[in-house]
């Protein structure tokens, strides 16, 4: 079999818990790395309550489920956000993806990897959660970005994901993003305490991405199912977002071996 001369890496966005932003921040750090010049696809990896095109205000009439079901083609589903990346939509307000059988997800995962010859970035919004669909796709990933805010409830499923991830055997290195902290410094203090807990128990400390300070420009920019970058460009999470593709950004950082 021909190796496929990847020109991208695949990035998995995930959380464990729901509801620390994990959503809002695969759309935006797609449309930084898409402002930097990167061809970027965003995928709704959420198969069971798939939510990027409402963020976006989208309506998509094909989506991720025409692929798994044989009716269209990978390219067929995808689609062009005016911020300048394109967008691969899950099925939203359907659960039937959620019970996918192992090997249409091989394959789903494959065709991802084949869009990795001609995207920079295909940045992939995982479930929350840690089933087993999750994993895998976590596992598949260049690199895994786990959110985690500093309640918790949100540090243990991190610290979940995290050593499913090594269990797993993943591919990529792992890393940690802190959302929703009120300052930069108290984001380093929540990062601090996860790694610890990963350094005691895993015998490894996952590095910190980047922290996003919580900001109300961000419920404005959801509600108004717009980029927080073009509605609101100069707030501490849209700094805080620019300075994160810094990291995920290829052609600054290289990818993990």
């Amino acid at each position: 079999m021909t190796a496929i001369r990847a020109r991208g890496r695949l990035i998995a966005v995930a959380s464990g818990k729901g509801g620390v932003g994990k959503t809002f921040l695969a759309i935006t750090l797609s449309h930084a790395l898409a402002r930097r010049g990167n061809a970027v696809l965003l995928f709704d990896a959420d198969l069971g309550l798939a939510n990027v095109d409402i963020q976006l205000g989208l309506m998509p009439d094909r989506d991720i489920g025409g692929v798994v079901e044989g009716r269209i083609g990978i390219d067929d589903a995808i689609i062009r956000h005016a911020g300048g990346f394109d967008i691969l939509p899950g099925r939203s307000g359907s659960g039937s993806l959620a019970t996918i059988g192992a090997n249409a997800l091989e394959d789903v995962l494959a065709q991802l990897r084949h869009l990795t010859q001609r995207y920079d970035a295909v940045v992939m919004d995982l479930g929350a959660g840690l089933d087993q669909h999750v994993r895998r796709m976590a596992s598949f990933a260049d690199l895994l970005a786990v959110i985690a805010t500093d309640e918790p409830t949100s540090l243990t499923d991190a610290y979940a994901v995290l050593k499913l991830h090594g269990a797993d055997g993943g591919r990529g290195e792992a890393m940690i993003v802190i959302n929703q902290a009120s300052t930069a410094s108290a984001g380093e203090r929540t990062h601090a305490t996860l790694a610890r807990a990963c350094q005691a128990f895993l015998g490894r400390a996952p590095r910190l991405a980047g922290t996003v300070r919580r900001d109300d420009k961000v419920r404005d920019a959801i509600r108004r199912q717009t980029l927080l970058l073009e509605r609101h460009p100069n707030t501490p999470a849209a700094t805080d977002i620019e300075r994160l593709a810094d990291v995920f950004d290829r052609r600054v950082t290289p990818a993990a071996t």
